[in-house]
């Protein structure tokens, strides 16, 4: 059994200091979903933020290109979008559009912020995608960490902290319906794999360079101005379209649904507090649901949508329960947004933005 070994007195778990005041936080890949939600917790508990991001993924000519969306779908996506960089700005977040990926870019970025701390978030952040692109999911995540861990080496006692952003994915089936940290990983496919490598390289560097980490694994997330093609994101969408809400295996499948604020909330404590270093955490709502149960919360909204069944996926890993007692401990992460007050507030922001018509 996989078992990470945590060894901590009880003067280490402090839960006293609430800011981040002094702290320079580089989010690497930040311009995303959660990055941009993260970039914004971090400036209200006071930290001196930067974001690094190439743009490429989810960006506005990729957007404006596609032929998988609709007209709607398109202009939603670029309001998104601007209003994610205008929260930014309106906050004090700065933003350096490089290619994390080149070492030299990044190089001269840490040189000029010297962050204290690093958030490490590039990735192709869709399971299905990055299986179709297995060179750029790799190239995207795993040189981009390489690069963090290089410069970081070289300016040792200037970071304290990078922060991997992993997945719950990199379990693969679960052997029951919860799993816990101590669970040894067995990931599928391109995207789980790139993130278990990716924790692998973050240890490493602990025991090689004495580089400190967290790792965050968060699960099946949800939350407003996400573009990422998440199935509650696909689900409300579908249904504003006229579209059926297409359940696999009859929606039996289950997933530990997690609202944005709660990971933003454990990802922000992991940083807080001492206790939250060289440790990987759960960071979930801790309490799986049948995929059925979105349709359901939808349907209240939306009664004439339209439900169908179909075969399971075979590609797809057998989820659950993403166990939090750690986090708790470690962390004293409570999330506070259960599926059903979290997914319904969530379709009726959707629901406004969608008939606002704004573009």
């Amino acid at each position: 059994m996989f078992r990470e070994i945590v060894i901590m007195s009880k003067k280490s778990l402090d839960f006293s200091k609430k800011t981040l005041k002094d702290e320079r936080i580089m989010l690497v890949g930040g311009a995303g979903f959660i990055g941009h939600h993260l970039a914004l917790a971090l400036r209200k508990k006071e930290a001196d933020v930067i974001v690094v991001d190439n743009l490429q993924i989810n960006n506005i000519v990729q957007i404006l290109g596609s032929r998988d969306y609709s007209h709607h779908q398109r202009n939603i996506y670029l309001k998104f979008i601007y209003d994610r960089f205008e929260l930014m700005r309106a906050n004090g977040v700065n933003f350096i559009n490089i290619d994390a990926r080149n070492l030299n870019s990044l190089n001269d970025a840490y040189s000029s912020f010297k962050p204290s701390k690093i958030v490490h978030l590039a990735a192709i952040s869709s399971a299905g995608v990055a299986n179709k692109n297995p060179t750029l999911a790799y190239d995207i995540q795993i040189n981009s960490l390489r690069n963090v861990i290089d410069i970081c080496k070289n300016n040792l006692g200037v970071t304290n902290q990078i922060v991997f952003m992993s997945s719950s994915t990199i379990y693969g089936d679960f052997n029951g319906k919860s799993v816990s940290e101590e669970i040894r990983p067995q990931p599928k496919g391109v995207y789980a794999n790139g993130k278990y490598i990716g924790e692998r390289m973050v240890r490493e560097a602990k025991t090689l360079f004495d580089i400190e980490y967290t790792i965050i694994r968060p699960s099946a997330l949800y939350g407003i101005r996400c573009i990422s093609g998440r199935v509650s994101q696909k689900f409300v969408e579908n249904a504003l379209s006229g579209k059926p809400l297409i359940l696999e295996g009859g929606g039996g499948g289950m997933l530990d649904f997690t609202h944005i604020d709660d990971l933003i909330e454990g990802i922000v404590r992991s940083m807080v507090y001492k206790a939250g270093l060289s440790k990987t955490f759960n960071i979930t709502y801790g309490n799986a649901h049948y995929i059925s149960d979105l349709a359901k919360i939808i349907k209240e909204r939306i009664p004439d949508v339209k439900i169908e069944n179909a075969p399971i996926a075979q590609d797809k890993p057998i989820r659950g329960t993403l166990e939090i007692d750690r986090a708790k401990k470690f962390l004293n992460f409570y999330p506070s947004k259960s599926l059903e007050l979290g997914y319904g507030s969530y379709c009726d922001w959707y629901i406004n933005q969608w008939k606002a018509r704004i573009f």
